[in-house]
């Protein structure tokens, strides 16, 4: 009976190893999750040409940043505010100018009507792309 109850017991303490190990990583096994916040509006800026980026907050930062990537099967809605949970992939041989890292939702930790505060102003940006585009 002994040996019963040590093996059940070995058998629970590899199991729970097996999953902590695995937690927060990707499908494929490799990458991490990684928590950041998506600001209620996404602002003009230019990256490899004009475009519309999210505004983004990583876990354990203050400051919002613009993001120029998007996140693949993220779908925004203009005035809500996020909380995600995303994997984080390293891009092999990227195109030129592409982006280098791959971003995957993992799920939706919260979805908040509300307007962010405290954003980038890009009123510069969006002045310049009006102006290039009067000429």
């Amino acid at each position: 009976m002994k040996t019963f109850n040590y093996i059940c017991a070995a058998t629970v303490l590899l199991a729970a190893a097996a999953c902590s190990n695995n937690r927060g990583k990707s499908p494929d096994g490799r990458v991490k999750t990684e928590t950041m916040t998506v600001a209620s509006t996404m602002v003009d800026c230019i990256g490899v040409g004009v475009q519309r980026c999210l505004v983004v907050k990583p876990e354990g930062t203050y400051d919002w940043e613009l993001f120029y990537n998007r996140i693949d099967g993220f779908e925004y809605e203009p005035g809500y505010e996020y909380v995600l949970s995303v994997y984080k992939q390293h891009v092999e041989l990227p195109p030129a100018d592409g982006p280098t890292m791959r971003y995957v939702l993992d799920r939706v930790l919260s979805k908040q009507k509300k307007q962010s505060k405290d954003l980038p102003d890009t009123s510069g940006i969006s002045e310049a792309i009006r102006h290039r585009d009067n000429e």
